[in-house]
């Protein structure tokens, strides 16, 4: 876990200040991971033990993967990583006009695929739940998530997949009306891509 920590930190992937999440609410730091993962021996290196858990839990009967699937934007290169090192086939969901997670680009799923979810940062698992949907709408079916950083708040909703983090980090998170920060007068930033 702490290489994991150090390879964040020297990629400057862990930001501190006065977040706005695709969630809507607020926090003291943002995991900006493509900083990390655009460096193809440090996504190698962060993503390698949850890989070596995902193959010995395949191995065992505890899940099976047909295909690796990354909600688009943060999951795309996380997903292709995980993908690679498995000898996996990966694609990925984006947001259509109205905004609904869905696959394009001429990508499909059959019938009976087992789906592993691969995300860069998951805070409310929104993003995971909604790239479920698009996928089990093709009759496929979602067996696990991992991710590079679990950010999730202490008593969060069960990830209702086996679910391999590569790191668990705390971060404090608020409802905006009820932010420290903006108590504070502090500049509310939104590094993410997802519109809100």
């Amino acid at each position: 876990m702490g290489s994991i920590i150090n390879l964040l930190k020297e990629s400057g992937a862990l930001l501190e200040g006065h977040f706005l999440l695709s969630s809507g609410k607020h926090s003291d730091k943002y995991f900006q991971c493509a900083k990390l993962l655009q460096y193809p021996d440090k996504a190698m290196s962060a993503l390698e033990e949850v890989v070596q858990s995902i193959r010995a839990d395949i191995k065992s009967g505890k899940i099976s993967v047909d295909i690796v699937v990354g909600p688009a934007m943060g999951g795309i290169v996380a997903a292709y990583e995980v993908a690679r090192q498995l000898g996996l086939p990966s694609i990925f969901t984006e947001r259509d006009e109205n905004g609904t997670m869905t696959l394009r680009r001429g990508f499909e799923l059959k019938e009976g695929l087992n789906v592993l979810i691969v995300e860069d940062v998951v805070t409310t698992g929104k993003s995971s739940l909604e790239c479920a949907a698009a996928i089990e709408s093709t009759g496929a079916k979602v067996t696990a998530l991992a991710c590079v950083v679990d950010r999730r708040a202490e008593g969060a909703e069960d990830i209702p997949w086996a679910f391999y983090p590569a790191v668990k980090l705390q971060a404090f998170i608020w409802e905006p009306a009820e932010c420290e920060l903006c108590k504070q007068g502090l500049p509310l930033v939104k590094p993410g891509s997802r519109k809100i």
